[in-house]
């Protein structure tokens, strides 16, 4: 028997292991922003019903995907869901160079 999502691309639970040893669990599908193929990610917290994070990733950033159920997607999900952007990752930027931004834009 052919299997009829090879032909409509994966849908469905996963198990995303990515470039940089990080993983992520939820419902996943393909999508296409622009004209670039991605996979898309929808990570869901605990009993939500809707998804707690939407990530999408170019092919070439993920080396394995790991068919799952929901429910062992949901309980992974809430043991390794990235948390929020922290203030060491953005750079620090001053009065001064905020104000010389403002002047420069067209």
């Amino acid at each position: 028997m052919k299997d009829e999502s090879a032909d409509n691309g994966y849908q469905g639970w996963a198990i995303l292991e990515l470039m940089g040893h990080r993983k992520l669990a939820g419902r996943v599908c393909e999508a296409t922003v622009g004209s670039a193929p991605l996979l898309r990610i929808d990570v869901f917290d605990g009993d939500d019903e809707a998804p707690s994070l939407t990530q999408f990733y170019s092919p070439g950033a993920i080396y394995c995907i790991t068919p799952a159920n929901e429910d062992l997607c949901r309980k992974f999900a809430a043991g390794f869901a990235p948390g929020p952007v922290s203030h060491y990752e953005l750079p620090e930027v001053s009065i001064e160079d905020r104000e010389e931004e403002e002047d420069t834009c067209p």
